[in-house]
């Protein structure tokens, strides 16, 4: 739910979006980013791994220098939707 959240507010406003809510590995993070967050907040990971923002740093820069990404900045927002009626 909080995916969607950010999705549709990315692309109802004009100021950046915050993704917050279950964010517990690079993965989750990346999938904000994807959505539409310019930032995210990692909470309660913090308390169950004391290394969680680091392990989500080096996720998401190892995710960018595989897929060729220059800058997180490139990967905000870049979700395509498709429709299904075209498959």
């Amino acid at each position: 739910i909080a995916i969607r959240m950010v999705w549709e507010s990315s692309n109802a406003v004009d100021i950046p979006v915050v993704g917050i809510g279950g964010i517990s590995s690079w993965r989750d993070a990346v999938e904000f980013f994807i959505a539409g967050a310019a930032a995210i907040q990692v909470g309660t990971a913090n308390f169950t791994n004391p290394r969680a923002m680091e392990e989500i740093t080096e996720g998401i820069n190892e995710y960018l220098d595989n897929r060729g990404i220059p800058a997180l900045k490139d990967l905000v927002g870049t979700l395509e939707l498709y429709d299904s009626a075209t498959l």
